[in-house]
Parts: C-alpha cells; structure tokens; sequence
C-alpha cells in the first residue's frame, strides 16, 4: 500500500504527532509513506494530479526522530507522484492553522482531496465531508441532546445576554480554531474585560459562548472513533482524560492539560453512538470526540491526536487498528473496481 498523509508543513511535524506514529507503523508493516503539504498537489493540463512529496525510499525509520530528520533534511529532493499511483490519502492538516497567514491552504485539503477521490485515491477522512467542517458549525449539525447549550454570535449584547442566563458562567472560543486558542471562561455578563475579549476572539470571526460545565474542571475525556464506532481493542478503548493545569479552564495538551487513563461511561459510548449516522454519511474515517459527563463539547474531524498519549498510558497501539482498516478498505475497493464512493469506502 502506499499511504500519503496531508499536513500543514512539514518542518512543523513532531515527534508526538498522531501523524508521526501512523507513518511509522505503516513504514513498519513495507508500506510506502509520502508526505504532502498543501502547496504540493499540480492539475496538469492532461488532468493528472500530482504530487510533489517525500519519502522514505533510501531508508525506512524506526523512529520517530529519525523520520523528521529524515523528512526534513535540506539536501532532500521531492518525488514527483501521480495520485492514481497512491492507495490512501490521509489529510491531517488543520485548516485552523492556516485560515490567517494562508487562507489559500485552508481549504486544500478538501479541494484536492475531492480530485484525489475522482481518480480513484481512496481521501480520509472524506474531502467531501470535511467541506462540511471547516470551523465549528459542523458541531451545531448533530443533535442537541449531546451538546451544551450554544450562542454563535458576533453581538455583545446577545451574548451578554447569554451570559446571564448561565449562572455557572460560559466559555468563549472562536468559531475556527483549536489547540485550546482564544478559550475564556465568562464567569458574569458584568465582568470587566468581556468587551475586550469579544473584541479580542472576535478579529478572527463569529465567537462561541457555550454554557460552562462544572465537571469540565475535572477535565474532558477524548474518545476516538474509527468508521463510525469506538475504536477498542479487547476491553481497552482509544481514550484517555485531559486534565486542565490549575487556573484553566482548557484541558488541552498543549495548553498545560495533563494525560490520564480514562474511564469510558456509558453516557460517552451512548454519545458516540447518537453520533455514528451522520459520521458515517459524512464520511468521517476517525474522529476525536471531547467529552464532559454526558455533552459533547468538540469533535475534531481534520488532526484528531493522542494516540501515542494513549500508548503510553495503555500499552496499546491503536495506529496498527487503523492500518488494518485501511488495508480493508484496498482491498474492497480493488474487488468492486470502483463502483462504491469514497464517502462509503472511508467508514466501511
């Protein structure tokens, strides 16, 4: 199989990357592992797509510091490759990250994606429902039985006035963004930098006050889904706790947030499962779910990370079930010679 993998750049891949991790484990198993970004596709005048991408055909890492270095060396020329030459096209960039110093790339992913799809590629998680998702609307699709109760808004007013009916306070986070940027507890309508903080998250476009969990001071719990289901292995699920640093409300891991092994209740697996239809019509190959008791604060469809987290904390490694998968889904798409859709294919 040879698997490409989207990211935003390649100098900016690190070791505890999910995407690091996947590679190696595809590198392991004699796949062939390219990496793209998204200035490296070429539509040719003959309708070829192309990619402009490196690999690992001179020395095969075996870990993950060594594949940076190796993807990343100045001296290091890119291969110039046919999509219809690559079984998988993995896209893990996060548009977030580009939609302010390169709007152009923001959506690349999704555009060359759906073209990589035409030509037989199979793109996850599917270019089509990632369109969908490019900031956090998409969350206002699902049912809002799982979600805290949500104001999109660029209005003081309204959401001050939201603020007010949540004695418990609300948080405040832009409508594109993730990594735990731009993230505020409101904890009254009168505090005293609410205009600066509106004014502040919203240079960046529409603001989210969401109505503030008390247990999110705990920490959420990311949960992943592969095709639509909790991934697990035995009685081990792809999960694990974030617990906020002392004073933050963010629980990420690049906000200070600490790791823990997790506890997946019922409520967590009922949200999963009230969650599955639409994934699966979406097209959505693997998903991080952020839970707290029994809301769904995010879902991450474009760099869902954590698996080596979950490694460390499990003793499992959850990359090699991922492979599998997509090992499958070839051989599926060989047997019907192309007569079932990318869409189908990514959650089968």
């Amino acid at each position: 199989m040879r698997i490409a993998f989207l990211v935003n750049t390649l100098e900016t891949e690190r070791p505890t990357f999910t995407t690091t991790s996947l590679a190696l484990a595809a590198l392991s198993r004699g796949h062939d592992v390219l990496y793209v970004a998204p200035g490296d596709f070429i539509l040719r005048p003959d309708d070829a797509l192309m990619l402009r991408a490196a690999d690992f055909t001179e020395a095969r890492p075996k870990k993950p510091e060594t594949l940076l270095r190796a993807l990343t060396a100045p001296e290091r020329e890119r291969t110039l490759v046919n999509v219809e030459e690559v079984d998988v096209l993995f896209l893990r960039n996060d548009p977030s990250e580009d939609a302010d110093s390169r709007p152009w790339a923001a959506h690349a992913g999704a555009n060359f994606g759906r073209l990589s799809a035409e030509r037989g590629t199979i793109v996850v998680n599917d270019p089509c429902g990632l369109a969908l998702a490019q900031d956090k609307l998409y969350f206002q699709d699902f049912p809002a039985s799982v979600r805290p109760t949500t104001l999109i808004s660029r209005d003081i007013e309204e959401i001050r006035a939201f603020i007010e009916k949540h004695p418990d306070g609300v948080i405040i986070k832009p409508l594109q963004g993730s990594g735990g940027k731009n993230v505020f507890r409101i904890a009254t309508s009168t505090e005293s930098n609410l205009n600066q903080i509106v004014d502040g998250v919203g240079e960046v476009g529409y603001l989210i006050a969401q109505g503030y969990l008390p247990k999110a001071s705990e920490g959420d719990t990311r949960l992943f889904l592969m095709n639509g289901r909790p991934l697990r292995r035995g009685d081990v699920y792809a999960a694990f706790r974030r617990v906020p640093a002392k004073g933050d409300v963010r629980s990420n891991l690049h906000a200070r947030g600490t790791p823990k092994p997790a506890n997946v209740t019922k409520e967590m697996l009922a949200i999963a499962e009230t969650l599955r239809p639409k994934l699966v019509e979406d097209g959505m190959f693997l998903v991080g779910l952020d839970i707290v008791g029994d809301k769904l604060l995010e879902i991450n469809v474009f760099t869902p990370g954590g698996l080596q987290t979950i490694r460390e904390l499990c003793d499992v490694d959850f990359c090699e079930d991922i492979l599998d998968s997509l090992e499958n889904k070839v051989e599926i798409r060989k047997t019907y010679r192309g007569a079932l859709s990318n869409r189908i294919l990514s959650t089968l």
